[in-house]
């Protein structure tokens, strides 16, 4: 019996975690924010290789790196504060009288610029995945919920059974009790996964990694 209190207890004890509601933000998040990195890489990267005969297009590549790299702190700051990611901060290598030509160098021999720039790609599709998910799960879970006091006015499909009266309501409302909790705890687990993800793309690479260049 106190077994089963306890599994009780854990499994509605989501509800009352924060974690799980920032979770849910970040995850909603995934597909505007990957939308827009898209937009902006491929619209610029597209201009930039095009106009590459001329001086225009090798500075729409260098604007477009240098928003990748400022999408890339802001992602990190997102994981940081709302996934509760442990990542370090990015060392920073000065040299004394170090030049532009250098510091771009050094920007493009850090492989953390390229796995950023991977990771904005990649947040779009996956960011789609990830919408889908959330959407299912909580307007099944809500749809359930809330069977009683919106059966009659739309009829709710679940799988087979359509809830068209009050006993089936009821029944629905029972298994959306149980359901939402689950949902949440499966977001919470692609929310875990997010993590995971994030940290092996924008973990800073060691010191040794990055190649120092200096001055000439």
């Amino acid at each position: 019996m106190e077994n089963s209190t306890l599994s009780i207890q854990r499994l509605f004890g989501v509800f009352t975690n924060p974690q799980t509601y920032l979770n849910l933000i970040y995850l909603f998040l995934a597909f505007p924010l990957g939308l827009t990195y898209f937009i902006i890489l491929i619209v610029g990267l597209s201009l930039g290789f095009g106009m590459l005969i001329i001086w225009v297009g090798l500075l729409i590549l260098t604007t477009v790196l240098a928003i990748s790299w400022a999408c890339v702190h802001f992602e990190r700051q997102l994981a940081i504060h709302f996934l509760k990611v442990n990542l370090p901060p990015i060392a920073t290598i000065t040299i004394q009288a170090d030049t532009i030509f250098h510091q771009i160098r050094r920007y493009l021999t850090n492989p953390l610029t390229w796995k950023g720039l991977a990771y904005l790609f990649l947040k779009f599709p996956l960011g789609i995945i990830t919408f889908v998910i959330a959407v299912t799960l909580l307007s099944i879970s809500f749809s359930l919920l809330f069977a009683p006091f919106i059966y009659p006015f739309w009829h709710i499909n679940f799988f087979f059974f359509r809830i068209d009266s009050f006993p089936l309501a009821l029944v629905a409302l029972v298994a959306g009790i149980f359901l939402t909790p689950l949902s949440l705890y499966l977001l919470n687990l692609v929310a875990e996964l997010w993590a995971r993800f994030t940290t092996t793309m924008l973990q800073p690479a060691p010191k040794n990694q990055i190649v120092p260049v200096n001055a000439s």
